[in-house]
């Protein structure tokens, strides 16, 4: 049985400019979908791939650690092309990971874009690895070291004022208006 208030750490990132070196992200931490318990932060390399490890290193670092159940972020990416690697965030924090999209992407124009960058095999190698997209509503899921009835669950548990989780949407607020005005749209 899934508590109401299960702790939840959700992800996104700050807007960046084209010349920024570094991106800052938001960890939101709440219970369920009712309130917010804390913030994480940490700052990647744009284009870099250290998403995985800053993620890692900010919650098992936190004080909240202990408490949290579920890590969800806005995708995979984030400061542009630096992708998450799913699986491994859940191996390095024995949390389950739910990558939440409100479209789904097209694979193949986005596989495309890696080829810009040399280790393009290993990018590429990470999204695949993430597994395909689950839809649940009017939004898309990947998920690592959750099935998908639990996952789901919880998606309906935290998506009460808009099609994507609370969590995840004051995650996207605030980190929205840490680099100017928040806006909708997580």
């Amino acid at each position: 049985m899934l508590k109401r208030e299960i702790r939840i750490i959700a992800w996104d990132d700050a807007g960046f400019k084209k010349n920024s070196a570094e991106v800052l992200l938001v960890g939101a931490i709440f219970r369920g979908a009712e309130f917010m318990d804390g913030m994480l932060s940490a700052k990647i390399i744009k284009d870099g791939m250290d998403a995985t490890e800053k993620i890692s290193g900010a919650i098992t670092k936190s004080r909240h650690y202990d408490q949290l159940s579920v890590i969800m972020t806005d995708g995979i990416t984030f400061g542009g092309f630096n992708i998450l690697d799913i699986k491994r965030l859940h191996e390095s924090t024995g949390l389950p990971v739910i990558a939440i999209q409100r479209r789904q992407p097209d694979m193949k124009k986005f596989l495309s874009a890696l080829y810009a960058f040399e280790d393009s095999a290993v990018r590429k190698q990470i999204v695949e690895k993430a597994g395909k997209f689950r839809k649940f509503k009017k939004i898309y899921y990947q998920a690592a070291g959750i099935e998908n009835k639990q996952c789901e669950n919880i998606l309906a548990l935290t998506c009460i004022r808009s099609d994507i989780p609370e969590p995840l949407r004051v995650a996207h607020l605030i980190a929205s208006g840490l680099s100017g005005e928040s806006r909708g749209r997580a």
